[in-house]
């Protein structure tokens, strides 16, 4: 296996590009992202293909359940169990969303924590905690989301960055999630770039979305990514260098071949801003 961290450019790994990537990886694809949830309990082949790609390229483990800003207890043995599969694949990062998922039973959906005093300590305690039982620093991702929190003692930016310092973890920077809630609450997405806590940015998503209406976007994954998107990971990459960027394609999944373009215009902007690591 591969235990080295990832880089340059990326594509969230699809069971429907897996017989493409037993013949080949494309040189394009510099490491893959999986959610863990997906992948625990496979076996026979679908193990063999992960641990086939593993040798060869950096994987990244970002999570989609564990409930951060929530009110139930964190999955402990979930926790113990994905720190068993990060080792065995020799997956370095961990993300997860800022957001809570569930309530006595999963929700399916990304829900927006509180800016609240109280949530900061809250969530900033459960990630801490996730951190000793991962033995791995983790970075948190900022989410979309459709229904403004009810309460709200300070602005999002201003929650990320208190939850990150109390936490004392890093950001997971998705570019597409700051577009879709700037268009869903009307805000500027660079100004709203801008005041996060750039300085720890460590990982970049990009991904496409569905317009349902002038002022509505529904953050779906499944489509190409737009110039406005795009312009804004330039924007972000002006600031702080060219962290490890990943191409997200969740639905409407078309061949592999056809992601690639996008991946390679990652790594052409990533070129263009490498030398850069800093936060004007």
């Amino acid at each position: 296996m591969r235990n080295t961290p990832a880089h340059g450019a990326g594509l969230g790994l699809r069971r429907e590009h897996l017989p493409d990537l037993r013949a080949a990886i494309p040189d394009a694809i510099d490491f893959f992202e999986l959610a863990p949830e997906n992948w625990l309990d496979m076996g026979g082949s679908r193990r063999k293909d992960l641990r086939h790609i593993s040798e060869r390229r950096p994987i990244v483990a970002h999570g989609l359940s564990l409930n951060l800003g929530g009110p139930a207890p964190l999955d402990e043995v979930f926790l113990q169990r994905t720190r068993r599969f990060l080792d065995e694949y020799g997956m370095r990062l961990y993300t997860e969303h800022l957001s809570w998922c569930a309530d006595q039973g999963h929700l399916y959906d990304l829900l927006p924590i509180p800016f609240t005093a109280d949530a900061v300590r809250h969530t900033a305690e459960r990630i801490r905690r996730t951190q000793d039982i991962l033995e791995r620093r983790i970075a948190i991702e900022n989410a979309s989301y459709y229904v403004a929190p009810a309460i709200a003692e300070m602005s999002e930016t201003a929650f990320i960055r208190a939850v990150l310092e109390e936490a004392d973890c890093d950001l997971h920077l998705d570019v597409n999630n700051v577009y879709v809630n700037s268009v869903n609450f009307a805000f500027d997405p660079r100004a709203f770039l801008d005041a996060l806590p750039l300085e720890r940015v460590v990982y970049v998503h990009m991904a496409g979305h569905y317009r349902e209406a002038d002022d509505l976007i529904i953050d779906t994954h499944g489509a190409a990514v737009i110039d406005p998107v795009w312009a804004l990971l330039e924007h972000a990459y002006a600031r702080i260098g060219a962290p490890p960027t990943l191409l997200e394609r969740d639905f409407n999944i078309p061949p592999l071949a056809d992601l690639l373009p996008e991946v390679e215009r990652i790594a052409r902007l990533q070129a263009r801003y490498s030398e850069l690591r800093h936060v004007a």
